[in-house]
């Protein structure tokens, strides 16, 4: 039953939600503030109901951005923390790209270095070839000549990871009132002194909102602006600019035994990131598919039951007979790929590796992907509004990023976070925005 009155009010139950309860009312029982009573978890459907829970869950810091950097290493510790409770598989990454884009991969390397996360980066397209028949004999991608394997990282298992982390929430004493839909709020002057549900009102004294790809709806009805005014690096003003777009995530899963993808030594490997400005031909028929950079990702997954990966996502505008939901509605936010995905997938798979040559028949056709809501630079806001209102808006980063709710609690709590100070909403204002790579995908 849904309490009138809650300190703490965190509405979402997926990957930041939970995480930042579970901090919370740690930080509190250890602070001498309070204990976990004090927060209550809201979400409309379940735990891990909406995009935490069709998450590929890849774990990595490949990022371009030093912020990115620094706040990844941070959470890939968190995941390295609690593996076992969390189905964490620690087993590493590698990006893999073409002469374009090395300088973007060198300088990855040299900063992931500088913070002492351990990598390893290969340069030259024959150098990199034999690197990677090291780890698979039928290594055969076209068109890259640059590499960097990350020796931490990996992925985890989503709806088991967010059943291990909902367990930890519940032992340190968090409610968790599932089947609740957030309506709106009730303020008194700027603050937030209320959360309005279709199941009663809890009254707060703050409130999280980690509700992913929904989060345009929560921003409304804390009366904060749709579209927004973005300075960009050179001073120049860019009116008008809208404060929330949605991308499709393009993702499947090949219907094979994840035991047919380890490496040479029989060890599953790590998960491969593919960028390649090679022409990418049909697998079957050998037609051209582009000419233009692409990339795909995959790893092999029990808990998909085969090998799992995708490739850039699209865009979109409002949802079209492609998306299986309303991505601004109620419903889990899966996306249903198309046949132009299937064949471009499958045919990369099958330039990279000759173990997948002819196996588009054994794509999976259930639902894959999901849908993300992306900010003005498609980079993370963490910030408070209306006084109490703490927004956690991942822009699609989220189930990587398991330690940002650690540092919310710590920011709840009053202890200011400085990997969290990069990725305050100001910086729209203010131009200081992050740097962007070459890489086809507007996370990285």
């Amino acid at each position: 039953m849904l309490p009138e009155k809650s300190r703490y009010v965190v509405i979402g139950a997926g990957i930041h939600g939970l995480s930042t309860a579970w901090h919370l009312a740690r930080g509190l029982a250890e602070t001498g503030q309070g204990d976990g009573s004090d927060v209550v978890v809201v979400d409309k459907t379940d735990v891990g109901a909406g995009a935490s829970g069709v998450a590929c869950g890849v774990i990595r810091n490949n990022y371009f951005q030093p912020a990115m950097r620094r706040l990844m290493a941070h959470s890939v510790e968190a995941w390295e923390r609690d593996a076992e409770a969390l189905s964490y598989h620690g087993v590493g990454y590698i990006q893999i790209a073409p002469d374009a884009m090395a300088d973007d991969v060198r300088q990855i390397a040299r900063e992931q270095n500088e913070i002492g996360y351990e990598s390893v980066l290969v340069e030259g397209a024959d150098e990199c070839r034999s690197y990677m028949r090291e780890i698979f004999s039928d290594w055969q991608a076209p068109g890259v000549s640059i590499l960097l394997h990350e020796k931490r990282g990996g992925y985890a298992n989503n709806t088991l990871s967010l059943a291990g982390l909902a367990a930890k929430v519940r032992e340190a004493g968090v409610r968790i009132e599932t089947g609740v839909a957030v309506t709106g709020f009730e303020r008194d002057g700027e603050r937030v002194a209320a959360v309005v549900t279709d199941q009663g009102t809890v009254s707060c004294e703050a409130v999280v909102v980690a509700v992913g790809p929904w989060v345009r709806d929560i921003w409304s009805m804390l009366d904060l602006p749709s579209s927004i005014t973005v300075r960009d690096g050179s001073g120049q003003d860019h009116p008008d600019q809208p404060m929330w777009t949605y991308w499709a995530l393009q993702e499947g899963t090949l219907e094979v035994d994840p035991h047919e993808f380890t490496d040479n030594t029989g060890g599953f490997p790590p998960v491969v990131h593919v960028d390649s400005d090679a022409p990418l031909y049909d697998d079957e028929d050998g037609s051209l598919i582009t000419d233009e950079m692409w990339g795909i990702y995959y790893k092999p997954d029990f808990h998909f039951g085969g090998v799992q990966g995708g490739a850039s996502p699209q865009r979109i505008d409002r949802p079209s007979g492609d998306v299986a939901v309303d991505p601004y509605g109620p419903a889990s936010p899966e996306f249903v790929v198309d046949d132009s995905f299937v064949r471009m997938w499958t045919s990369a798979l099958a330039a990279c590796h000759k173990r997948f040559e002819g196996k588009r028949g054994v794509y999976s056709k259930e639902p894959s992907g999901g849908i993300g809501a992306f900010t003005p630079d498609s980079f993370p806001v963490f910030d408070t509004f209306r006084a109490n209102a703490y927004v956690i808006a991942d822009a699609n980063h989220g189930y990587k990023m398991l330690g940002v709710g650690e540092l919310v609690a710590k920011e709840l709590l009053g202890e200011p976070q400085e990997l969290l100070a990069p990725f305050r909403f100001d910086r729209y204002r203010t131009g200081d925005l992050h740097p962007t790579s070459h890489s086809p995908f507007p996370w990285s």
